[in-house]
Protein backbone atom coordinates (compact mmCIF):
# COMPACT_ATOMS: atom_id res chain seq x y z
CA UNK A 1 0.00 0.00 0.00
CA UNK A 2 2.78 2.72 0.92
CA UNK A 3 4.71 1.81 -2.43
CA UNK A 4 1.18 2.41 -4.41
CA UNK A 5 0.90 6.05 -2.39
CA UNK A 6 4.35 6.68 -3.46
CA UNK A 7 3.95 5.82 -7.07
CA UNK A 8 0.80 7.75 -6.89
CA UNK A 9 2.70 10.91 -5.33
CA UNK A 10 5.16 10.84 -7.74
CA UNK A 11 3.36 11.08 -10.42
CA UNK A 12 1.24 14.19 -9.19
CA UNK A 13 4.84 15.78 -8.65
CA UNK A 14 5.66 15.21 -12.14
CA UNK A 15 2.41 16.21 -13.87
CA UNK A 16 2.61 19.46 -11.56
CA UNK A 17 6.26 19.87 -12.97
CA UNK A 18 4.96 19.65 -16.85
CA UNK A 19 1.95 21.95 -16.17
CA UNK A 20 4.25 24.39 -14.36
CA UNK A 21 6.99 24.34 -17.22
CA UNK A 22 3.33 24.79 -19.82
CA UNK A 23 2.71 28.16 -18.11
CA UNK A 24 6.27 29.38 -16.81
CA UNK A 25 7.22 33.19 -18.21
CA UNK A 26 10.24 31.18 -19.27
CA UNK A 27 8.15 28.83 -21.50
CA UNK A 28 5.97 31.50 -22.67
CA UNK A 29 9.08 34.02 -23.69
CA UNK A 30 10.41 30.86 -25.26
CA UNK A 31 7.49 30.39 -27.82
CA UNK A 32 7.35 34.35 -28.28
CA UNK A 33 10.77 34.64 -29.67
CA UNK A 34 10.02 31.14 -31.86
CA UNK A 35 7.11 32.67 -33.61
CA UNK A 36 7.88 35.91 -34.25
CA UNK A 37 10.65 34.61 -35.91
CA UNK A 38 8.74 32.09 -37.94
CA UNK A 39 6.87 35.13 -39.40
CA UNK A 40 10.23 36.79 -40.05
CA UNK A 41 10.47 39.43 -36.90
CA UNK A 42 12.96 39.80 -34.30
CA UNK A 43 12.10 39.58 -30.55
CA UNK A 44 14.70 41.31 -28.19
CA UNK A 45 15.36 41.00 -24.92
CA UNK A 46 15.20 44.47 -23.04
CA UNK A 47 16.97 44.97 -20.06
CA UNK A 48 18.44 48.72 -18.72
CA UNK A 49 19.85 48.22 -15.36
CA UNK A 50 19.00 51.87 -14.57
CA UNK A 51 15.35 51.98 -15.76
CA UNK A 52 13.44 49.39 -13.99
CA UNK A 53 10.07 47.98 -15.12
CA UNK A 54 10.05 47.90 -18.70
CA UNK A 55 8.51 45.43 -20.36
CA UNK A 56 10.91 42.51 -21.25
CA UNK A 57 11.12 41.90 -24.72
CA UNK A 58 10.69 44.29 -28.31
CA UNK A 59 9.17 42.90 -30.98
CA UNK A 60 10.87 44.06 -34.44
CA UNK A 61 8.36 43.54 -37.68
CA UNK A 62 7.65 44.18 -40.90
CA UNK A 63 7.26 47.81 -42.33
CA UNK A 64 8.44 49.28 -38.79
CA UNK A 65 6.34 47.91 -36.26
CA UNK A 66 7.76 48.05 -32.92
CA UNK A 67 5.97 46.35 -29.98
CA UNK A 68 6.48 46.09 -26.56
CA UNK A 69 5.81 42.80 -24.72
CA UNK A 70 5.58 41.97 -21.01
CA UNK A 71 5.82 38.32 -20.59
CA UNK A 72 4.06 37.03 -16.97
CA UNK A 73 3.51 33.30 -15.56
CA UNK A 74 0.11 32.03 -16.38
CA UNK A 75 -2.15 34.78 -14.02
CA UNK A 76 -0.22 36.64 -12.98
CA UNK A 77 -0.01 40.85 -13.27
CA UNK A 78 2.48 43.22 -13.94
CA UNK A 79 3.98 45.01 -10.58
CA UNK A 80 3.25 48.67 -10.17
CA UNK A 81 6.15 49.80 -11.66
CA UNK A 82 5.58 47.40 -14.98
CA UNK A 83 1.90 49.48 -15.13
CA UNK A 84 3.42 53.03 -14.64
CA UNK A 85 5.61 52.10 -17.57
CA UNK A 86 3.49 50.63 -19.89
CA UNK A 87 0.84 53.13 -19.43
CA UNK A 88 4.10 55.78 -20.19
CA UNK A 89 4.90 54.08 -23.49
CA UNK A 90 1.37 53.67 -23.94
CA UNK A 91 0.90 57.40 -23.33
CA UNK A 92 3.64 58.10 -26.57
CA UNK A 93 1.91 55.87 -28.94
CA UNK A 94 3.46 53.01 -28.43
CA UNK A 95 1.50 48.87 -28.39
CA UNK A 96 2.64 47.18 -25.16
CA UNK A 97 1.27 43.99 -24.59
CA UNK A 98 1.37 41.89 -21.46
CA UNK A 99 1.03 37.95 -22.69
CA UNK A 100 1.10 35.17 -19.61
CA UNK A 101 -0.09 32.39 -22.16
CA UNK A 102 0.72 30.88 -25.74
CA UNK A 103 -3.08 31.36 -26.87
CA UNK A 104 -2.33 35.36 -26.68
CA UNK A 105 0.79 34.60 -28.74
CA UNK A 106 -0.97 32.58 -31.25
CA UNK A 107 -3.51 35.51 -31.56
CA UNK A 108 -1.50 38.16 -31.88
CA UNK A 109 0.98 36.24 -34.65
CA UNK A 110 -2.19 35.82 -36.72
CA UNK A 111 -2.65 39.38 -36.17
CA UNK A 112 0.62 41.00 -37.23
CA UNK A 113 1.15 37.91 -40.19
CA UNK A 114 -1.84 39.80 -41.67
CA UNK A 115 -0.47 42.71 -41.58
CA UNK A 116 2.76 41.97 -43.07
Amino acid sequence: MNVYRAKVENMKKLEAITRHAEVSEKAIEKYLVQEVKAIGGICLKYSNANMVGYPDRVVCLHGGKVVWVELKSKGKKPTKIQTIRQNELVSMGHEVYTIDNKQTIDELIKVWRAEK
